[in-house]
């Protein structure tokens, strides 16, 4: 006897968005979190005295509008702000780029007319191309399976509507939608612009949580999956959620609790329970045993199929696909209280300016990111590393003592193999990569935390701190994800169903995959 319909492993935003909308639906819905705290890796925290932050997911763009809708979060307690500026990027010579609405022609002209002039029809294209991506994200992608074809043919049709779509691009968006899946990130900047800190600007969303370079074939769809955001009816824009990332996922579980659901923290999964080669519940680490008609994971795929799933229930095929499942982003966490706001050389001034609202991306070209990834093989992390700076406490005073600030550093690249006795001396490396673009940071810095990969799959359960939980590759995407013939988020035991970032669309704080999975658990489960 089932003593809920569904049960669901993981509290992060994603199994809260899933147990939302199941439980909207009338099903009777338990979550389970292994921390003390629900959100997963959207969650703020105090990591020094009087200083709160968001410890890991940091920055709002992706979360899908519809799910912020269905789900009520305005009325639940979130609000999101937008940046006064999109990015800056500084240079070491005194230059800098700051971008935003009515502002990035103007400042890329002051290093390019020709780049300027090219601006527009760039952004028009990739933005028809990410509306297509935004348009499919919220649905399964066609579920392929190359073993067993007559099932697939019926998937197949799928893929009509979309050719139809893209056949009503104009030829520019239509050759950049190819480019972006055919090519490195860097080789598709090349044909564009031919200014390094230009390039450099739209060349880091390749690198987001990629420990590649962007020259790596690939990257480019990595820097097209930063595009199909929007903050507030605006597409392209990225913001803050007053409160941190935690005001997200403390409103979604508001909204998942006023529908009955009930989440259950201190609750760490040993193993899904099965009867008859279907997923009957989930016992716990405590022995506690919970039954339900359908358990939901909101983990990474390998974890769940090689750690939760008795091994003699996987396929061999999944369990080949999981073997050689490509993790590891190469991402290095912090996250730092600071007596001052930085005060940059390309653009001096203490006092809050637009620059310090936005994404602060410290990597003046395309040949500098790909020295910080080459240095990872020699190394083990980058020499001179990538660094993106956020600091919210310039949108949201809740988050630091008056006149204090706390900055999000998002470092890369450092292997997920990085020993702990190493952490603290690449930290350093970080502080001090920064203090050359804003001279007295050091000095500024009165605590941090420091996040390694392996930290943050302690942590968070990132596989070798993969924020996407499994590399955006071309062979990781869509109806690849995370495994052909299981791309409906439905997993290869019945009754087991995937909500995670490893499913289709990926990672970010999307909502999307929680989305589509309660729709296929509604889908079988309801009459």
């Amino acid at each position: 006897m089932s003593e809920v319909d569904v049960v669901i492993v993981g509290a992060g935003h994603n199994g809260l968005t899933c147990a939302a909308y199941l439980g909207m639906a009338g099903l009777s819905v338990r979550v389970l979190e292994r921390r003390s705290v629900v959100g997963g890796t959207a969650v703020t925290e105090e990591f020094h005295p009087g200083f709160r932050n968001s410890v890991a997911a940091y920055t709002v763009s992706l979360l899908q509008p519809k799910v912020i809708r269905d789900l009520d979060l305005p009325r639940h307690g979130l609000r999101i702000v937008e940046r006064r500026a999109q990015n800056f990027l500084p240079i070491p010579d005194g230059r800098y780029l700051l971008t935003g609405e009515g502002r990035t022609e103007r400042e890329i002209a002051k290093f390019s007319a020709r780049d300027a002039e090219r601006y527009g029809a760039f952004s028009a294209a990739l933005s028809e191309v990410a509306g297509l991506l935004r348009d499919l994200v919220l649905h399964a992608p066609p579920n392929l399976s190359w073993r067993d074809m007559v099932r697939s043919l019926p998937e197949l049709m799928k893929f009509a509507p979309i050719g139809k779509r893209v056949m009503q691009f104009d030829g520019r968006a239509r050759s950049a939608l190819f480019d972006l899946y055919r090519k490195s990130a860097g080789d598709f900047l090349d044909g564009w612009f031919e200014t390094d800190a230009v390039k450099a600007l739209f060349g880091f969303d390749s690198i987001v949580g990629n420990l590649a370079s962007p020259y790596t074939h690939g990257s480019a769809y990595v820097l097209l999956h930063h595009w199909f955001g929007e903050v507030n009816g605006k597409k392209g824009v990225w913001g803050h959620a007053i409160g941190g990332m935690g005001a997200i996922t403390q409103a979604m579980a508001r909204s998942a609790g006023e529908h009955g659901v009930r989440i259950d923290t201190g609750s760490a999964v040993r193993e899904i329970i099965l009867e008859r080669g279907r997923a009957a519940g989930v016992s716990l680490t405590d022995g506690t045993q919970i039954r339900a008609r359908a358990v939901v994971a909101n983990v990474n795929p390998k974890y769940l199929l090689e750690q939760l799933v008795p091994a003699a229930a996987v396929p061999h095929h999944a369990a080949e696909r999981m073997r050689r499942w490509k993790a590891g982003s190469g991402t290095f966490r912090m996250n730092v209280a600071l007596a001052s706001l930085p005060n940059f050389s390309a653009l001096p001034g203490n006092a809050i300016g637009d620059h310090h609202t936005s994404g602060i991306i410290l990597a003046p070209s395309l040949r500098y990111m790909d020295r910080a990834f080459r240095d990872v093989a020699e190394h083990g992390y980058s020499q001179v590393p990538i660094v993106e700076i956020l600091i919210p406490s310039t949108l949201d005073d809740s988050l630091a003592p008056p006149g204090a600030h706390v900055a999000s550093l998002f470092c890369q690249h450092v292997s997920p193999d990085l020993p702990d006795d190493k952490r603290d001396q690449v930290a350093d490396l970080m502080i001090d990569t920064v203090d050359a673009y804003a001279p007295g940071f050091r000095a500024s810095v009165i605590g941090r935390q420091v996040l390694s990969p392996r930290d943050l799959e302690r942590m968070f359960g990132l596989p070798n701190g993969d924020i996407f939980h499994g590399a955006l590759s071309h062979d990781q995407v869509f109806s690849a994800r995370p495994i052909w013939g299981h791309a409906d988020h439905r997993m290869p035991v019945a009754g087991l169903y995937l909500c995670g970032s490893g499913a289709h669309p990926g990672g970010g704080v999307t909502g999307a995959p929680g989305h589509n999975a309660a729709a296929a658990v509604i889908d079988d489960l309801k009459p």
